[in-house]
């Protein structure tokens, strides 16, 4: 039998670092932090042995989720950068509740104390955090000059607007709360913009905020 070159064993190490850490983070959203490693490990489709080869922990695990998640923002919000031609689509396309902001904002009220400060404290998330903080900075500051921001608000303002929205939505069934916060946003964005739009689709009643 033929051994493996290293260059396979490197590439199908990256897929399955890649399978755990997507796997990972669709687990801990929907069925919160305490889902074994094992149960992780077989919702990726990899051994158990290959998941504690890559994350010997849960927190090297969620170090890595988070770290990716961050990544995975700020690379989506250079490529808006380059393809929008107006700050204010890029900035939306960073803010726009991707499912890695999702999870970032998530991240304290789902994992302990201890976990989520070495989050905090880590260098490289905090590294690609003070990156993608600079650039959603850039932005508001690009969109007040270009006339589509309106020139009273800063990028915490911003930022904390969107992370409330994301926070509170994600609180109900997945239908209602993607309803919710499609409308919401509208909401949020006409108040934030030079000149209002429309909202999507009909009206919220008490009721569909509590359908199942």
């Amino acid at each position: 039998m033929t051994a493996a070159s290293p260059v396979r064993l490197r590439a199908d190490a990256r897929r399955n670092r890649g399978k755990i850490i997507s796997t990972a983070v669709a687990a801990f959203a929907e069925d919160g932090p305490n889902l074994p490693m094992e149960e992780i490990a077989r919702l990726a489709g990899v051994g158990v042995g290959t998941l504690y080869r890559h994350f010997p922990d849960r927190q090297s695990l969620v170090l890595a989720v988070v770290e990716d998640s961050l990544a995975a923002m700020l690379a989506r919000a250079h490529t808006a950068v380059e393809v929008g031609p107006r700050a204010w689509d890029a900035l939306i396309a960073v803010l726009g509740g991707s499912p890695e902001l999702r999870f970032a904002l998530r991240t304290p009220s789902l994992f302990q104390p201890a976990i989520t400060e070495a989050i905090r404290t880590d260098p490289r998330v905090g590294r690609i955090r003070h990156e993608l903080i600079a650039l959603i900075e850039e932005l508001v500051e690009a969109a007040k000059r270009e006339g589509t921001l309106r020139t009273d608000v800063g990028a915490g303002d911003v930022t904390h607007l969107f992370a409330v929205l994301l926070h509170e939505s994600h609180r109900m069934p997945g239908e209602v709360a993607d309803r919710v916060y499609e409308r919401a946003r509208e909401i949020v964005l006409d108040g934030l913009r030079a000149r209002p739009g429309g909202l999507p689709g009909r009206a919220l009643t008490v009721l569909d905020l509590t359908a199942d």
